[in-house]
């Protein structure tokens, strides 16, 4: 989810990978290029058990391996044209007691379990309850939250693993909210990467990285993620015996999260998460507290 504490000027070239560690643990990584005017701090909506605590997050650092999603793209090179056509390939698709604050690689990040305990992250400061409760999407959602340590360019991917809810799903947070409001439909520049056994099986040969699988509704890798992406910088996100699957959404699209089931044929975009239309004014006056709460820590920090 793009959900910022502050405005942004821009957001684009956002990637995400996820995994399924086991039935009940979610890995994802995500990183993006963005320009703000104001110190920020990203927020990251996630469908954690409703029994979560503050370990229900474990944070992977990823700042030794900045170019991890270019390693995962190159698993998807162009072949040469073929010698005669194989007919029309199908394209891709076009289509939000204290807590413990982690440093993380170039991030100051938390966990915060539920709406309830954004109070808990720093003592100087309480996030009203009464603003989140406006916002009955994530109501029982957990939110992983990363200060922004620069004002532009492209992060280090942020990583981390959770206890999911979700069952046989892999969830994407694509959601939009970048000017207090929560708009119907959003400028997505995304590329979303899984791993997973079962997709592995259904997936049919490489032929482009344009061209979807009709059994698995991604692109398949060419290769096992072995070939392409540094295992042991990825820090147990990869699985490096596994294919990679690809999915890109560019232009306007509904404002939604992503979710994949895996058990249920070919991926299609989930719409249960659709973004309400109300305005988001009480969102952004606690998204700023977040904002402001990390900076407060940083003075404190530094004793002024």
């Amino acid at each position: 989810m793009c959900c910022f504490a502050q405005p942004v000027v821009e957001v684009t070239d956002t990637n995400l990978f996820a995994r399924m560690k086991d039935s009940q643990t979610q890995l994802l990584a995500y990183q993006m290029k963005f320009s703000s005017k104001t110190p920020n701090a990203m927020i990251l909506p996630l469908p954690v058990n409703t029994s979560a605590s503050e370990d229900s997050v474990r944070f992977i650092s990823l700042k030794g391996y900045d170019n991890f999603f270019e390693d995962l793209n190159n698993g998807f090179p162009q072949p040469p044209p073929p010698a005669r056509s194989r007919g029309k390939l199908r394209e891709d698709l076009a289509v939000d007691s204290q807590l413990i604050v982690h440093e993380v690689g170039d991030f100051a990040a938390s966990f915060v379990p539920s709406i309830k305990d954004f109070s808990r992250l720093d003592p100087q400061f309480v996030i009203p309850k009464k603003s989140w409760d406006k916002i009955p999407l994530y109501a029982d959602y957990g939110f992983a939250v990363f200060q922004l340590k620069k004002l532009r360019g492209t992060t280090h991917p942020m990583a981390f693993e959770f206890k999911t809810r979700l069952k046989d799903q892999i969830f994407f947070p694509t959601v939009h909210i970048h000017d207090g409001e929560v708009h119907q439909r959003e400028l997505f520049d995304h590329t979303l990467y899984l791993q997973n056994a079962s997709l592995d099986e259904k997936a049919g040969r490489y032929l482009s990285p344009r061209a979807i699988d009709r059994k698995t509704g991604f692109v398949r890798s060419q290769k096992k993620a072995a070939a392409f992406c540094d295992i042991q910088k990825s820090a147990g996100l990869v699985k490096a015996d596994q294919l990679v699957h690809r999915i890109q959404m560019r232009g306007r699209h509904r404002n939604t999260d992503v979710i994949a089931s895996l058990n249920r044929g070919p991926f299609r975009f989930s719409r249960a998460s659709i973004a309400p239309s109300w305005s988001l004014t009480p969102l952004a006056a606690g998204l700023a507290g977040v904002a402001w709460l990390f900076g407060r820590r940083e003075k404190l920090q530094k004793g002024e």
